[in-house]
């Protein structure tokens, strides 16, 4: 089979087919290209995908991966990462291994099939030179035939006519022969020019056309080959890959396998755990027996029910109910506004006594004045929401529960470790250096490295001392929290600074908003029971009154747990001050709220707390 025997006669055919098989090959060329852009496309969109769902260094979502759920999202998403980095292998190798070679072989192919073609347009015109040259002589040889002949016919017919001359006789005969001679030489060369063609012919269509023809196909031949390997390459870039791309799979199928639903459970309360003990049992109060109210000296720590012993340190305290009350009763009935109370306006109101009480704001017995000094000469963190809203976080992290706060000091005391590690170790290779340049001076000063040793040294005692204060606070707290099975409750740790002939005490309260306060001084360190709650309270019930007041000047009640009052206006006490510096008041019965112990005056009735009585 081949191509110069059976197709001898298809030049322009083969012309066209070979033509038509490099456009095919550019095709491919073209169909593998826009595949390496669509593989690029989609490993980048696929990092891309990756990198959004990353999570942000030194944030909030960042410390959600210690779960292992979020662990093994995160190793999804490296291992997509690394998915797509095996998509911009695919695409190089079918730049490098198809594209790169197709491109070059296209370029030759495309000369060879010129050449080729050229050589077989270069035998035809040569064939058809010598066909032309075959008929020329043909006709010439034709054309001198006829002529001999007719020069015979008139030689013979001036031979038979008795009237012409001899001369002209002879002259007929010579130019008979003239003619004769000449159609042997135009028969000579005619039959010389057609053996000559019948050569060339022989050689055009059984050996230049054959050799010209068998040329093209073995390059057509070539180049389907070529493009068949290059298939084969495009399939062997994909299965190269697949391996990577299974471990990548194996990898999120592991991780997915590595999720432990116990493990978050117990990094969840790792992490909300506050380390107070649940409350206790709700004692039970006999209202059928007479209560009379005693203000004692100290009210801050005193429960109001006189059956009631005040809690000693040490002792099992009074169990919270504010777990289970609810939301509004706990805005409204156990916490005061967290704000600190506005002063009075500077100017008396008309309607004021010139010489009346003072509020009791300026009766209050010395243990208050104490407290509330203490209160207001240190900055004073009201509640979590108030730290989220901006505000500075204490550097003991006092605004935390117990066990969170010893988990940031323990982490705390680990990063000062570490840095101090780092900077005794360059301290080591800074006194090493200095001992190399104090053996070899010619390899630098030694002096130049004493600025840089201080600067160490400084650093390393300054993290020590950082070190101390932190591992100091957590050993405070280490040491309050619950251990072996004791029944400790505490809502509130506190530092007060000494005065003499009077307990240290604090105070832990809860804000309106939920959350907790939490006073801390750095001079002494004393442990207190936090203040109960002086009454049980009841969802149908609300507190008694405790006294009247008359308020002073006009307060606008804006913020939550307040309640407005009109200057002149009377109206019912259900809690005395508690040191903070408000006082709850009652209009009616559903109207209580807070005001500035300032801005009322109050009259406390001993007798009065077991009333309900409302105005």
């Amino acid at each position: 089979m081949s191509w110069g025997t059976e197709l001898w006669d298809q030049f322009d055919n083969l012309e066209k087919h070979t033509q038509w098989g490099i456009d095919i090959l550019e095709k491919y060329i073209k169909f593998v290209k826009e595949r390496t852009e669509i593989e690029l496309s989609y490993a980048k969109q696929l990092r891309n995908l990756s990198k959004k769902y990353q999570p942000k260094k030194n944030s909030k979502e960042e410390e959600e991966y210690r779960y292992t759920a979020c662990r093994a999202f995160l190793s999804t998403l490296n291992e997509m990462n690394d998915y797509a980095g095996q998509h911009e292998v695919v695409s190089e190798n079918l730049a490098s291994q198809i594209l790169a070679g197709l491109a070059r072989y296209v370029q030759e192919l495309k000369q060879e099939r010129k050449s080729h073609f050229h050589d077989g347009r270069k035998a035809q015109q040569h064939i058809e030179t010598c066909w032309k040259q075959l008929e020329s002589s043909k006709r010439r040889f034709e054309r001198d035939c006829k002529e001999a002949d007719r020069a015979q016919q008139y030689f013979e017919k001036m031979d038979a006519d008795i009237n012409v001359t001899k001369a002209d006789v002879e002259k007929a005969r010579q130019q008979a022969q003239i003619r004769h001679q000449m159609a042997e030489d135009s028969k000579a060369d005619y039959s010389s020019n057609l053996q000559k063609f019948n050569h060339e012919q022989r050689d055009y269509y059984h050996t230049h056309i054959p050799n010209i023809f068998q040329k093209i196909q073995e390059m057509e031949e070539q180049r389907i080959v070529r493009l068949g390997e290059s298939m084969k390459t495009y399939a062997e870039v994909d299965r190269q890959v697949i391996p990577i791309i299974g471990k990548c799979l194996d990898g999120i199928v592991k991780a997915a396998e590595g999720i432990d639903g116990k493990t978050d459970s117990q990094l969840v309360i790792e992490a909300y755990k506050s380390g107070f003990e649940p409350p206790g049992d709700i004692e039970f109060e006999d209202y059928t027996q007479p209560m009379k109210r005693t203000v004692s000296e100290n009210s801050l720590s005193n429960s109001r029910a006189d059956s009631k012993a005040e809690p000693k340190f040490g002792g099992k305290p009074k169990g919270k109910l504010w777990p289970f009350i609810k939301k509004n009763k706990l805005m409204s009935l156990l916490t005061s506004p967290h704000q600190p109370p506005p002063p009075p306006p500077a100017s008396a109101s008309p309607s004021a006594v010139p010489n009346g009480p003072q509020s009791p704001k300026q009766q209050k017995e010395p243990l208050s004045h104490r407290f509330n000094e203490f209160m207001t000469s240190k900055p004073k963190i009201h509640c979590f929401r108030s730290l989220k809203r901006g505000g500075a976080a204490p550097e003991d992290f006092s605004n935390l529960p117990p066990e969170q706060r010893r988990k940031k000091l323990q982490q705390k005391v680990d990063e000062l470790n570490k840095e101090m590690q780092k900077e005794m170790d360059q301290r080591e290779a800074i006194t090493k250096m200095k001992d190399v340049y104090l053996k070899n001076p010619q390899m630098g000063d030694p002096a130049s490295l004493d600025h840089k040793l201080t600067e160490v040294i400084q650093n390393i005692d300054k993290l020590r001392l950082e070190a101390q204060k932190f591992e100091a606070w957590l050993a405070e707290v280490e040491g309050r929290l619950p251990a072996r099975g004791e029944q400790r409750r505490q809502s509130g740790l506190y530092d007060a600074q000494p005065a003499p002939a009077v307990n240290n005490c604090a105070q832990a309260r809860e804000s309106p908003d939920g959350s907790y306060t939490e006073e801390q001084s750095q001079e002494s360190e004393v442990k207190v029971l936090a203040t109960d709650f002086d009454d049980e309270f009841d969802d149908e019930e609300p507190l008694p009154a405790i006294g009247t007041c008359k308020a002073l000047y006009t307060f606008d009640g804006q913020n939550e747990g307040t309640i407005s009052v009109t200057e002149g206006e009377t109206l019912y006490v259900i809690e005395e001050d508690k040191g903070d510096g408000w006082t709850r008041i009652r209009r009616n019965e559903d109207e209580e709220g807070y005001v500035p112990t300032s801005y009322v005056e109050v009259y406390l009735d001993k007798n009065a707390k077991g009333a309900k009585t409302y105005i």
